[in-house]
């Protein structure tokens, strides 16, 4: 795995798409129905363009998207690095790039959002490496690093709690596909859950039977110190993690906190 992190890791696969004969309308209730504000415009997997709120409203009104799609537009390859389609973006002023194969296919988008979310998730390929590389010194083992789907009721958690606030962020993002991996050593035949509890949690609830996973397959099976701690807590399956309501993850209560010190401050 390339210690950066890529474009193929944080852009939306499953696109949203017109073509260039949808009617303007269509597209009106589409931005209406998903909250998005522009779609990259196809004929048989190839981008001929993009239309957005922009168009839409600057432009003379016409009937069908071909009238008013921008055709001169910006994508990225797959493999680009998130940093640098970061500075392509900016650089143009645009929130969005189509992402395309070397067949000029698309694949994905991404967005700022996905930008965003590249540097405050945990699951950055810099981290599953630093994590990887310390289960090889603390153990004296290889291990082999996939990336693979995972069903969720085989994952073995080692957290006893989660918190209500940040499981339904968790779930946001799960619904509009945008939750990164989780972390997760396989030892034996056991999948232990390292990094990802919300997400995993959010999950099930969700129905989804599996998970996209950053999976560390040690060479041989050895029971790692979170799955002791685990089992002296009786924490064994997803069931067993107690989901705080009472209480806000730390990151929220701090926001909360500064938002509620800047409203004493303007009395």
């Amino acid at each position: 795995m390339s210690g950066s992190a890529l474009v193929k890791h944080y852009m939306t696969k499953d696109v949203i798409t017109v073509t260039p004969d949808t009617p303007n309308e269509e597209v009106i209730k589409l931005m209406k129905t998903t909250g998005h504000d522009g779609f990259p415009v196809k004929i048989n997997g190839v981008v001929m363009g993009m239309v957005t709120t922009s168009d839409l409203l600057l432009k003379p009104w016409n009937h069908s998207v071909k009238d008013i799609m921008s055709t001169d537009i910006v994508v990225a390859d797959q493999d680009m690095t998130i940093n640098d389609a970061a500075r392509v973006m900016f650089r143009m002023g645009i929130s969005r790039l189509p992402v395309i194969d070397k067949d000029e296919k698309l694949v994905g988008i991404i967005t700022n959002t996905d930008i965003v979310r590249s540097h405050i998730e945990r699951s950055t390929p810099m981290k599953v490496n630093y994590f990887k590389k310390t289960l090889e010194q603390l153990y004296g083992i290889k291990t082999r690093l996939m990336r693979m789907k995972v069903p969720t009721e085989k994952l073995r958690p080692t957290q006893n709690k989660i918190y209500a606030d940040e499981l339904q962020g968790r779930t946001y993002e799960l619904k509009r596909g945008l939750a990164e991996p989780t972390i997760t050593v396989k030892s034996g035949d056991r999948f232990i859950l390292v990094d990802g509890h919300h997400r995993t949690v959010a999950a099930s609830k969700l129905g989804c039977k599996e998970i996209d996973s950053y999976i560390i397959e040690l060479e041989k099976d050895i029971k790692l110190g979170l799955e002791k701690t685990a089992d002296k807590e009786g924490i064994y399956t997803l069931k067993d993690i107690d989901i705080i309501d009472d209480a806000q993850h730390p990151l929220i209560a701090i926001t909360g906190t500064l938002k509620k010190e800047k409203s004493q401050k303007k009395q």
